[in-house]
């Protein structure tokens, strides 16, 4: 149960509240309602807003584009690589059992690990038993080769421990399914009929430039790179078609089923599908997390 959602761009909070019925999401920068939580003016603030007591899970993907291996790579240095700030201030006060935070690989080598480092560290001082992996979605049946890190803390009042979840799926294992390629994701969108009959359909009109980043045509018979919220029109190309994949292909290739509609316009949608945390995979980390719980409550 969602029980209070944030996001400070309104495009990403208007879909959720489109594809996700009777939940609270706010469309605020989390720093204000946190400034807004301790000031006296607490009791004027409208109730939408605040944060809630309790949860059993905090889940967040404070901005990566700061230590993005694509980026300038400042971290730390500036205001918005800070922002995992405000989730240790969200955690501090809600107390939950377990939290899961997501972020760019780029973040474990930013300044040789100084970056993970704090996080962790700041994240344990909380009174968490704190761990992270690197993690390449396309082991979890997800078309991308999509490397994320993941930061999981279980408080340590629990009795539980972090299992992380086995892959599915293989690049060279043969006792595993083998990797998802884009064409079993969007193979069938070759049909233009078909894929017109979708929402998010719309694709970048941008030419194919060589020698620049997301100037690159996909390959069938292999995952998809990394598909990316700052895109700038330099979406991949389709490996077929003589166009940009669509933002529906991107949704595809990022796990979204073909219900899942993005509030317009196209530019939004591929970046709201580059920002998010692909559901297959998600679904995986979902049950890392049921696991845990369930175990606590067989301790009890």
């Amino acid at each position: 149960k969602i029980i209070w959602a944030n996001d400070i761009n309104e495009k990403a909070t208007l879909t959720q509240k489109l594809n996700f019925k009777n939940i609270n999401v706010v469309c605020q920068d989390i720093t204000k309602i946190l400034d807004e939580r301790n000031s006296k003016q607490m009791s004027l603030f409208d109730n939408e807003l605040k944060l809630p007591s309790y949860a059993d899970v905090v889940i967040g993907g404070f901005p990566c584009q700061d230590f993005s291996l694509a980026g300038k790579r400042q971290g730390l240095n500036v205001q918005r690589g800070k922002l995992y700030q405000s989730m240790a201030r969200v955690i501090e006060l809600l107390k939950p059992k377990v939290f899961l935070a997501e972020n760019v690989k780029g973040l474990i080598s930013w300044e040789n690990g100084m970056a993970i480092k704090t996080i962790v560290e700041d994240f344990s001082k909380l009174g968490y038993t704190v761990k992270y992996k690197l993690f390449n979605t396309a082991d979890y049946g997800v078309p991308q080769t999509r490397e994320r890190v993941i930061i999981v803390g279980v408080r340590n009042d629990l009795k539980s421990e972090i299992q992380w979840p086995k892959p599915t799926h293989s690049n060279n294992d043969v006792n595993l399914k083998p990797w998802l390629t884009i064409k079993d994701a969007i193979g069938d969108l070759e049909d233009y009929n078909l894929h017109n009959s979708l929402p998010n359909n719309g694709y970048s009109k941008a030419k194919l430039f060589k020698g620049k980043q997301g100037n690159t045509i996909t390959k069938a018979d292999k995952p998809a790179p990394t598909m990316r919220a700052e895109h700038h029109g330099n979406i991949e190309f389709h490996y077929l078609l003589p166009r940009r994949l669509s933002a529906r292909e991107a949704a595809r290739i990022q796990s979204f089923p073909d219900n899942f509609v993005f509030v317009k316009s196209t530019t939004d949608a591929y970046r709201q599908i580059g920002n998010a945390v692909a559901p297959v995979f998600a679904w995986h980390l979902a049950q890392m997390l049921k696991n845990i719980l369930l175990k606590e409550k067989t301790n009890e």
